[in-house]
């Protein structure tokens, strides 16, 4: 940490400093504005301006909204039962959430844009993932706003424009100013253009700065996973973990059952650093999923993506296991190929934010070398490093399968079964792919931090994916309304602090 004594001046001076612009933290500042337009907020983002927005830029824009308390809480506790949130804390978040929608409707009307109950992409009208759990009692229905796709993140940088709040871009969070003895939050260092400057809070700092998805070490050393991608922004680096550990915060949900927002099929392309997500929207079934060894090792079905690649496993909803299969193909035949792209147009930071794109039928991405094509399976094996005659075999297997409408091996859905027989054949590799971590420090509803005592770091606060409250499973469209709840909590938290007082701190 940096201490007081460490501060020969002040850069900058405000009430409140937000850390990360995202969902969490531009509904902070706007919450921040809106309940004293007379504070000093400054919000400040590692990305240049270009890339900021963090992961809701990117996601399927998709907010749950509920109606019904009891059945909400229930729903949330099933979902979480390996790993448990308070009870306090599940009952406030289900108030909360009851009450989200007249503010979310005020968000799109205040800049033009339109709420709409639905995905926005699909015909569906709630997203319902886990219904054995009481899916249909506690999710009233899936809302979004236009346009598709980040309109609701583009709803929230409106909002944050028009009342004029400060941003500074490229400006990273560094350390925290902080008492050694009472942990005391009194302001941030941030280093901007390589030059590192002291910025006061006078009440209160708000980590909103995300998780360590797309930091692969992080991965390797916190939940174990090895070749993975993140389908969101590429500056999710773990930068919010460290600090707060270095802060003398305690930790949750780094690792738990499962990864929440579930492991995804992805491609990527060559020297990015995110994925693209493969499409479950495509209307072509001839094509099966292979492990290292060239079988199959799933039942491979577009439905996976209503439960974040969950899959039922001896009676526990578990990630489907892209990385221990790892490297895992995507073996298609022409029909597939001629489909539509394999990536998904509407979501991740590679489709919307990294400009290349990706091609309406496939072919950029074969002319690249991305995708392999051959004439025949065992010619398709070579070029990917498989044995011909396994994966001749399994192709065979899947295709008796769809022939006699039952998939014996992996139960896969009989009306997805079609065989892979229209030649040329083609193989893509499937990077396993993140949509995020929710991982953080322990926090209560408020946003306050806890210590290794049960007690709260003063003046520190916390916001949306890092430290999310969610464990284990995840119901679509909860993430976004999280993060708006807390980043709103925690910005009339820190507003009701009073400020600091450092006429005795300095030595």
């Amino acid at each position: 940490m940096a201490s007081l004594n460490s501060v020969q001046a002040w850069d900058a001076e405000v009430d409140v400093l937000i850390c990360g612009y995202g969902a969490a933290g531009s509904a902070a500042a706007i919450e921040a504005h809106d309940t004293n337009p007379s504070a000093e907020i400054l919000l400040i983002e590692k990305a240049p301006e270009e890339f900021a927005g963090g992961n809701v830029r990117v996601s399927g824009q998709s907010m749950l909204m509920a109606d019904n308390k009891e059945a909400l809480k229930d729903y949330q506790r099933k979902m979480s039962a390996a790993n448990p949130i308070p009870e306090d804390m599940l009952d406030r978040w289900a108030d909360e959430m009851l009450n989200l929608e007249p503010w979310v409707k005020k968000l799109a009307r205040d800049v033009n844009a339109e709420f709409l109950q639905g995905t926005g992409f699909t015909d569906k009208e709630a997203v319902l993932e886990f219904p054995e759990f009481g899916a249909a009692d506690a999710v009233a229905y899936t809302a979004t706003i236009l346009p598709i796709p980040s309109g609701v993140w583009l709803a929230l940088k409106a909002n944050v424009e028009k009342r004029q709040i400060p941003v500074q871009f490229e400006t990273a969070l560094t350390d925290l100013i902080q008492d050694p003895d009472t942990l005391e939050i009194y302001g941030a260092i941030v280093t901007k253009g390589g030059v590192r400057k002291a910025i006061r809070a006078r009440r209160g700092v708000i980590m909103a700065v995300g998780g360590y998805e797309a930091d692969l070490q992080m991965q390797r050393d916190y939940y174990g996973l090895n070749n993975v991608k993140p389908l969101g922004t590429p500056y999710n680096t773990g930068d919010g973990i460290r600090i707060m550990q270095k802060a003398g915060a305690e930790m949750w949900h780094l690792r738990n059952q499962g990864q929440s927002g579930g492991i995804w099929p992805g491609f990527v392309k060559d020297g990015k650093d995110t994925a693209f997500l493969r499409s479950f929207l495509l209307p072509a079934f001839s094509w099966i999923d292979v492990d290292s060894e060239g079988r199959r090792f799933y039942g491979e079905v577009n439905g996976l993506q209503l439960t974040h690649y969950k899959q039922k496993q001896s009676g526990t909803f578990v990630d489907v296991p892209f990385t221990t299969a790892y490297p895992v193909h995507m073996i298609f035949d022409e029909m597939t190929r001629m489909a539509g792209p394999l990536a998904l147009p509407i979501m991740t930071w590679s489709a919307l934010v990294d400009d290349e794109g990706w091609s309406d039928d496939n072919s950029k991405e074969i002319e690249s070398g991305l995708i392999k094509r051959a004439d025949t399976i065992a010619e398709l094996a070579g070029l990917i490093g498989l044995d011909p005659d396994i994966l001749t075999q399994e192709v065979e297997n899947y295709n008796a399968a769809c022939e006699s409408g039952v998939d014996t091996a992996h139960g896969r859905e009989p009306d997805s079964l079609m065989p892979i027989a229209n030649g040329p054949f083609y193989a893509v590799l499937v990077t396993p792919s993140l949509v995020c971590t929710g991982g953080g420090a322990r926090r209560n509803m408020d946003g306050r931090v806890y210590d290794h005592q049960g007690g709260f770091i003063p003046r520190l606060y916390e916001a949306g994916e890092l430290g999310s409250m969610f464990s284990d499973l995840y119901q679509n469209g909860s993430y976004i309304t999280e993060a708006m709840i807390t980043g709103r909590n925690a910005a009339r938290a820190a507003l009701a602090e009073a400020p600091s007082d450092l006429s005795q701190k300095a030595a």
